[in-house]
């Protein structure tokens, strides 16, 4: 009997034992079967901002030992410059880069498209719709004859060398550059635009594992359980350089910056002006250095700004100001490259007359408070005293209880720089001076 219950006891230990040893195997295996995916979220227009993000996300992806980077897109085109970059990162990244477009309403227009067709896996939610990759100039029209045939022949090229090698529909896609044809997710799966319809993240990675996808050289497949996803946070710094690279957002910054230093310059002392334009104009400075933009357009709405604040002081009868709208105009026709997303024609007339109607007024009161003064002031203007500060032909220049005032002699005199004056007559704006015994 004692015999017997030693050999149950032994049994019982020896089960025991086995259950635990395959429960633990079947944890080792359920845990090495776990697949780590990166989730990217990209919205909003491709700019180099964006190719931070990605390169961002397989910095991070490589680090944390990732397997597979999902990029969740919704963008209605941008940069060719940017497109490009981001096309060249996927198509050679270690880690398989993956495309889903949405969610529902979503569009992975224009540049878009390239970056979904470079996509190792490319799935589109139901809504959402892919295409219209024509290239267009930076103010949205078309481009001419023979730019459009450059720009879309080099697209051409490009998109067919990404289709050939991700095996989907070429010719597609040649005609979404050529003819800028369109289609939703329905057509995109059909047509081998992309390679199936996902409702959303988990179903897209649920048909990956059922379909199976290369990870580190071999195929895999997995089921939804098996993946952990971690959701990328790029921070603060790309919120930022994302808005401030804004092709319009720049823009305004730029224009922002001349308008607060005109202010500043034309009322000498207000200071907060002259801070805020200064800010505006070196970010507005900066976002230009990066987005693809064109150093004539730039120097043009700085030479608009200039002549705006000559006709503060020069007697040019509207002149001047016509010139400075010109070039403002001009200049914002062709701040951005051919091919890159620029400013849509209806805003840059919008801010170019407003921008002009503000410094125009700005122009008429500083005029008409300074011609005030001279009426009105006369008596307590001569006998002022002053200095020469700058020659300019027969006429001087001179400093006169602050103020820079125009100045002549009755005789015709010029006095050298540094002479003190005194102020015994005015006409209109001009002093008529003499020198101080």
């Amino acid at each position: 009997m004692l015999e017997l219950t030693k050999r149950s006891s032994l049994i019982y230990c020896l089960i025991i034992i086995a259950v635990v040893t395959m429960l633990s195997c079947q944890n080792q295996e359920a845990s090495a079967a776990n697949y780590n995916i990166l989730l990217l979220k990209l919205q909003g227009g491709i700019s180099p901002a964006q190719v931070q993000l990605l390169e961002g996300g397989l910095e991070q992806a490589g680090d944390d030992d990732h397997d597979l980077v999902l990029l969740q897109l919704d963008t209605p085109g941008g940069s060719v410059s940017s497109m490009r970059d981001m096309v060249k990162i996927i198509m050679n990244s270690e880690i398989p880069v993956c495309v889903w477009v949405g969610p529902e309403g979503a569009h992975a227009a224009s540049a878009g498209t390239f970056i979904t067709a470079s996509a190792v896996v490319a799935a589109m939610a139901p809504g959402t719709s892919i295409g219209a990759a024509s290239p267009v100039s930076t103010s949205g029209d078309d481009l001419s004859k023979t730019m459009s045939k450059k720009v879309i022949g080099d697209m051409v090229s490009l998109i067919t060398g990404i289709a050939r090698k991700r095996g989907r529909n070429i010719e597609w896609y040649v005609q979404s550059v050529k003819d800028g044809v369109s289609v939703d997710a329905q057509d995109a799966a059909t047509l081998n635009v992309v390679d199936y319809i996902a409702l959303s993240v988990d179903d897209y990675l649920e048909q990956l594992g059922a379909r199976g996808v290369v990870l580190r050289g071999q195929k895999v497949k997995f089921l939804k359980d098996e993946v952990d996803i971690a959701e990328y946070d790029p921070g603060l710094r790309y919120d930022v350089l994302s808005w401030l690279l804004d092709p319009q957002v720049a823009y305004f910054l730029l224009l922002g910056g001349i308008l607060g230093l005109f202010f500043e310059f034309s009322h000498p002392g207000v200071v907060l002006p002259g801070v805020i334009g200064a800010f505006c104009l070196v970010t507005g400075l900066y976002a230009m250095s990066i987005l693809p933009t064109n150093a004539a357009g730039l120097l043009l709405l700085l030479l608009g700004s200039v002549l705006f604040v000559l006709e503060i002081f020069i007697v040019s009868y509207g002149l001047l100001s016509l010139g400075a709208v010109i070039s403002l105009f001009i200049g914002s026709l062709v701040l951005f490259r051919e091919g890159s997303p620029g400013i849509p024609l209806e805003i840059i007339l919008g801010t170019v007359l407003t921008f002009s109607a503000f410094l125009g007024l700005v122009i008429y009161l500083v005029t008409k408070a300074q011609i005030s003064r001279s009426g009105v002031g006369i008596a307590s203007m001569v006998g002022l005293e002053g200095e020469v500060i700058e020659l300019r032909g027969e006429r001087m220049k001179v400093r006169v209880r602050g103020e820079i005032w125009n100045a002549e002699t009755g005789d015709k005199i010029i006095f050298a720089e540094g002479t003190l004056i005194e102020v015994v007559q005015v006409h209109g704006l001009t002093l008529i001076v003499a020198k101080k015994n």
